[in-house]
């Protein structure tokens, strides 16, 4: 049984493509007025022309304190004391990189994106949403769960979110605001083919001998890590989560969507040490 009414105020971020767009699109099309943050005037414009209702995109990039606030005046602004019933926090990036290599910057710029615009964005909008009890909704991954060889940054980045949701669910629940986690498993999204380009990308700051000890592992798994995206499943099952944990009577605190993602969530319950680690590299192979 649904606890909100529809025509609520939702912001979404990340929604130039991928789960946000189609997520963005989704709750629109139940009611929700939706906020869905991209980071240009053109990916703007492209949310607008590619949705059969017009949403409200709001320019905002979540590494960049001065935008986020900006963001969060306009959305004041446009809903008063409205408020909102949820904040789903969807923006992210990844790559794959020996950890011995990664360069720093790179690195510092993932969990920029991935774990402190998370938390910069939820602590601007925190006062709209406690103005209606709301929801926050975290997006993580499997990579969260398994870490593979390479996927060092991205799943370090991932299990900041895990924790950061799991503290944020006890702080707040005192204030009646509920927070959800949904763990997704392989997607069929652009951010695969994003990851692949930003790998390649990274790999060329790598040094020679660094690649001359890992080149032959690591592109092994590059390979098998974003082959996964071709085999994923449709990005509206999320969508159909996300609107579960924004409108249930009793939220769960964590969804895990997509067949691989419930079989890891099992497995880790059950492997440990060696086996676990055999399991893994024999998976990607």
């Amino acid at each position: 049984m649904d606890i909100y009414p529809k025509y609520g105020n939702v912001l979404i971020t990340g929604t130039s493509s991928g789960i946000g767009k189609v997520t963005a699109r989704y709750l629109q099309s139940l009611g929700f007025r939706v906020f869905a943050t991209v980071r240009n005037e053109e990916d703007a414009l492209a949310l607008h022309s590619d949705s059969s209702e017009p949403l409200v995109p709001i320019i905002m990039d979540v590494t960049n304190l001065a935008s986020i606030n900006q963001a969060r005046e306009k959305v004041s602004h446009l809903i008063g004391d409205e408020g909102l019933i949820g904040l789903v926090n969807n923006a992210g990036v990844g790559f794959v990189s020996p950890l011995e290599c990664v360069p720093l910057d790179e690195f510092r710029w993932l969990f920029e994106v991935n774990v402190i615009g998370l938390l910069a964005v939820t602590q601007a909008f925190l006062p709209l949403i406690r103005l209606r009890k709301g929801r926050i909704v975290n997006l993580s991954s499997t990579a969260s769960i398994f870490i593979a060889p390479f996927h060092g940054p991205y799943s370090a980045s991932k299990l900041g979110v895990n924790g950061l949701s799991n503290a944020l669910r006890l702080e707040l629940k005192p204030q009646g605001i509920q927070v959800a986690l949904i763990v997704c498993g392989s997607i069929k999204t652009p951010m695969w083919e994003k990851g692949k380009t930003l790998s390649n990308h990274v790999s060329r700051s790598f040094p020679a001998e660094c690649m001359e000890l890992y080149t032959d592992h690591y592109h092994k798994v590059h390979d098998s890590f974003f082959n996964l995206g071709q085999k994923g499943i449709q990005p509206e099952v999320v969508s159909r989560s996300i609107y579960q944990a924004l409108t249930a009577r009793r939220v769960k605190n964590t969804y895990y969507i997509g067949p691989d993602a419930i079989f890891y969530n099992i497995a880790d319950k059950f492997l440990f040490g060696r086996l676990r680690d055999w399991v893994i590299t024999h998976s990607i192979g």
